[in-house]
C-alpha cells in the first residue's frame, strides 16, 4: 500500500481508497463469519455494498456501454468471484495457491499493458498469497478462514475489472479475466449445479468440490494441489496469449477452454453420481 501511495498517480487514489474500503469490509464480514457464523444473506448484502462503493469510485465493467447493464455485470462478477474463492478454500493450500498463481499472471498481463496500479496490486496479492502458502500448504499450520478467502476473491475480482487492453477489441478482451479465474469459476459452477440437483442449499458445506472429487478418485492431497496449480498456470498462460493474440487465436483458445471445462464437468459429475449410488447400494 505504501508503494502505491508513493508511486501511484493522483487519479488512482480514489480508486485505491474504494478498493481498500471494499477489501476491509470483506475482511470484517469474514472475521464475523469465522467467529459467530454470519448468515449467507448478510454476507451477500455486504458484498453488494462493497460493489456499489467501487462503482461510485468509477471501478466497474465497461463491456456494454450502458451504465445499468455494466453496473449489474460488475456486481455479478464481484459477488461471484468473491464467493468462488471462498468456496475454493476447502483444502490446505488450495485457495492461497490458486490466488497466488492467478494474481501472478494478472501482474504479467498488466505489466505488458503498462497498467501500474493493477500490476502493483496484483504483485502485492501474489506475494502475500505465496507468503501465506508457506504456512497453509498441506499439512497446514495456519488457516485463512472467510476473513482471508473473501479478501482474496474480492481483490482478484477487482483486478479482473481493472485490466484494460489498448487497441484490442472488447470482443476478445472480456475473456482474459474469465480464463485467468476459470478454475474457481468452474468449481463454483460444479458445486452449485450438484447442490441444486440434490435440492440442497448452495451455501451448505460438503465434499462435492473439484478437489474432493479428485481426492475420491485415489489421488493424495498434494497430488490434487499440484494438478489444480498446474491447471491454473495453464489457464494463466492461455489468458496471456489471448490478451496479445489475434481475434482468431483468442476465440480458438476460448473455445478450447470452454470445451475442456464442459468435458471435465460431465466427467466429474458422472463419477460423483456413480459414487453416491454405490454408497446407497
Amino acid at each position: 500500500m505504501l508503494a502505491l501511495v508513493l508511486l501511484g498517480l493522483p487519479g488512482h487514489f480514489v480508486e485505491l481508497g474504494a478498493i481498500l474500503a471494499g477489501a476491509t469490509l470483506m475482511a470484517l464480514l469474514g472475521l464475523w463469519d469465522d467467529r459467530r457464523e454470519l448468515r449467507p444473506g448478510m454476507k451477500f448484502v455486504g458484498q453488494l455494498v462493497a460493489g456499489v462503493v467501487l462503482i461510485l469510485a468509477g471501478v466497474h465493467v465497461s463491456l456494454f456501454g450502458v451504465p445499468v447493464l455494466d453496473w449489474a455485470l460488475t456486481l455479478f462478477w464481484l459477488v461471484g468471484i468473491t464467493n468462488a474463492i471462498n468456496f475454493l478454500d476447502n483444502m490446505d493450500g488450495l485457495a492461497a495457491g490458486v490466488s497466488a498463481i492467478a494474481a501472478g499472471f494478472i501482474f504479467v498481463i498488466a505489466a505488458i499493458e503498462g497498467q501500474y496500479l493493477v500490476g502493483s496490486l496484483a504483485a502485492a496479492l501474489c506475494g502475500a498469497s505465496f507468503g501465506f502458502l508457506v504456512y497453509n500448504f498441506n499439512p497446514a499450520s495456519s488457516f485463512m478462514g472467510d476473513m482471508g478467502s473473501m479478501v482474496l476473491g474480492f481483490t482478484l475480482a477487482v483486478l479482473g475489472i481493472k485490466l484494460r487492453f489498448e487497441g484490442t477489441p472488447q470482443t476478445i478482451t472480456w475473456m482474459v479475466p474469465i480464463i485467468v479465474l476459470a478454475l474457481p469459476i468452474f468449481d463454483t459452477t460444479l458445486v452449485t449445479f450438484t447442490r441444486l440437483r440434490e435440492r440442497r442449499s448452495v451455501s451448505q458445506g460438503g465434499t462435492d468440490h473439484t478437489s474432493h472429487r479428485l481426492l475420491h478418485a485415489g489421488l493424495s492431497q498434494r497430488a490434487v494441489l499440484f494438478i489444480l496449480y498446474a491447471v491454473c498456470a495453464v489457464l494463466g498462460v492461455a489468458a496471456a496469449v489471448v490478451s496479445q493474440g489475434s481475434q482468431t487465436t483468442a476465440w480458438l483458445i476460448g473455445g478450447a477452454v470452454a470445451v475442456g471445462a464442459a468435458a471435465a464437468f460431465v466427467l466429474l459429475e458422472w463419477r460423483y453420481v456413480k459414487s453416491k449410488r454405490l454408497e446407497r447400494d
